[in-house]
Formats: structure tokens, sequence, C-alpha cells
């Protein structure tokens, strides 16, 4: 199937998952993320969930990787060329939500695509090959082809995957792993 047709059917998807059953997903996914390995990791980019769109929330990850000495950096979204700004996420960062409503850092101090060891992708399916459809624009594609190649990629999704993706391009980055309820 292609994109723009995975994307509708998704969204739908995730809008007629309840709140229980949401709640009960994503403690299935929190589980597998504590089981990773982090003895190298150091900075972990986290996506801030837009609740509109039921993506999981991802605070309590955060807590989690603050509470194992790690940093957090997240991103903040420049429209007008579709790329990703980065920021530490500390205790007094303040966040607004966007006219698309994501949360987004307005006193924090930048962060460097090469600094991050983890980063956790949103997406709304992927494949069995790992390869991805998010919400369309190319944010994530352009930010993860400017990432160390030893950079750790995981997606994080309500839904297991697909077995392929007929229309994925060039500048499609495969992930390394994608966590969804087993």
């Amino acid at each position: 199937m292609k994109k723009q047709r995975l994307r509708e059917i998704y969204k739908q998807q995730r809008t007629d998952l309840t709140e229980d059953k949401i709640k009960e997903l994503q403690e299935n996914m929190y589980q597998q993320v504590y089981d990773l390995d982090l003895s190298k990791v150091n900075n972990v980019h986290v996506f801030l969930s837009i609740s509109k769109f039921k993506e999981i929330d991802t605070l309590p990850l955060i807590s989690y990787f603050r509470n194992r000495n790690k940093r957090i950096v997240i991103s903040k979204c420049n429209f007008k060329d579709n790329t990703l700004s980065h920021f530490y996420f500390e205790d007094d960062t303040v966040l607004l939500v966007n006219k698309y409503g994501v949360p987004e850092p307005v006193n924090a101090e930048p962060a460097l695509e090469n600094d991050l060891d983890l980063i956790f992708v949103p997406l709304l399916i992927s494949d069995i090959k790992k390869y991805r459809v998010g919400y369309g624009k190319g944010y994530y594609d352009r930010f993860l082809s400017n990432c160390r190649k030893d950079a750790k990629l995981i997606g994080l999704n309500f839904f297991p995957p697909i077995t392929e993706i007929e229309d994925k391009n060039e500048f499609d980055i495969p992930l390394h792993q994608v966590i969804y309820p087993k």
C-alpha cells in the first residue's frame, strides 16, 4: 500500500483507540523501552507527543531516562523549510504548544544532532524492513539523515508492522527497531 493511503488508515485506527486501550498498549511499549540497554547512551532524543493525534505519551519515558542520568533532547519545528531544531529538555524548560498542537521549547539550550545516541521516532505505521510512514512533511527523514550513523533509531507505534510500504524513496531512512505492543 502507498503512504498516503496508509496515513489515512492508521490515523483513523489511532483515532478509534479508546483511552483505556491506549493505556494498555502504552504500558506494554514502556516495558520494552525499559528493557533497552542504555549503557552506551548519554543523550536521548524523545519526541513530545501530540495528544490530539493520540500519540504514545512520551513523558513517562522522559522521566525514566532522566532517572538514569540521560540528557533529554526535544525538537522544535521550522515550518518554513520543514526542518527540526533540537534543544536540551531540562526541568526548567518552558514548553508552548504551537499552532499544530506540538509542544515546543522556548528557553532551552541548543543540542547538536551529532550528540544524539538514541532517537525515538514518531510514526503512523512501519513495515517489516523498518521503514516508516509519518505525517508526510519529511521532518524526521531530514533530521535522521544528519545524525551519526551509530545513533540508534527506534520507532514507537501502537500497531504492528505491515509487509511493505510500496512507495519508499531514497530519502526514507529505515529504523533500527520498532517498538509496538507485543
